[in-house]
């Protein structure tokens, strides 16, 4: 059982192009929240994971889409939530809003959060990947940090493939994961996208001009959670 695994997508549509274009041949394709929010192509995501039956789960920014905002969400991330919330059909904003919080998969042996199990806002950074996050599962696929990593336990793997549409670990390129649930065995890959498309469209729909620096550097500066905030959610 081979699984493309993404996450955090966040309505970058020419990444998530280039990333199901360069993937191998896979069993299913897995996300890990956060399909909208930031990234100026809701709707053609969203239409793309339907098409490709993408088994997602929601991400804090999926929430936020829905109006579900905590205290200490920054204005940045609001204010693009906001924008495509506007933007999105009622049939779209269902989508989001049927998604999961958390996934069990192939049998159990896959389990899919965004933030940590049971714990889908908290922000797992490689350093904090420890066995006591696993539970029967042979594989931990968590998201929400944009930083990819994997570690590897006598118990299981925590991976983080990173993030598709918006890269926060100093590395521009969309990234993804290949797990091979059998073998219990993770590949982290990147891949170059147009990102002049995405930033170009960031512009043109007035989202804010932060974003455009973040793709390109693959980074964002306005506000990094705090690993003490287990509850941080920008």
């Amino acid at each position: 059982m081979r699984v493309g695994l993404i996450s955090d997508v966040h309505a970058n549509r020419p990444a998530l192009d280039a990333v199901l274009d360069d993937m191998p041949d896979v069993d299913a394709l897995v996300h890990a929240g956060d399909v909208v929010g930031y990234g100026p192509f809701p709707s053609e995501v969203i239409e793309l994971f339907r098409r490709r039956d993408v088994v997602s789960i929601q991400g804090n920014h999926d929430r936020a889409v829905l109006g579900d905002f905590h205290d200490n969400f920054h204005e940045i991330p609001k204010s693009a939530a906001l924008w495509t919330a506007d933007r999105l059909t009622d049939d779209e904003l269902a989508y989001v809003e049927e998604l999961p919080i958390e996934r069990e998969l192939c049998d159990g042996r896959l389990t899919v959060a965004h933030g940590a199990p049971g714990k889908p806002n908290t922000y797992t950074y490689p350093e904090d990947f420890d066995a006591d996050l696993l539970g029967d599962e042979s594989v931990l696929a968590i998201g929400h940090t944009h930083i990819q990593a994997k570690a590897t336990f006598d118990e299981g793997i925590v991976v983080n493939p990173g993030s598709v549409g918006l890269p926060r670990d100093g590395d521009w390129r969309a990234a993804y994961a290949i797990v091979d649930v059998d073998a219990a065995t993770v590949d982290l890959r990147r891949v170059e996208y147009p990102k002049e498309e995405t930033q170009a469209a960031i512009d043109e729909h007035g989202l804010p001009e932060v974003l455009i620096d973040g793709l390109e550097h693959g980074e964002l500066v306005f506000g990094r959670a705090k690993r003490s905030v287990t509850d941080s959610v920008e």
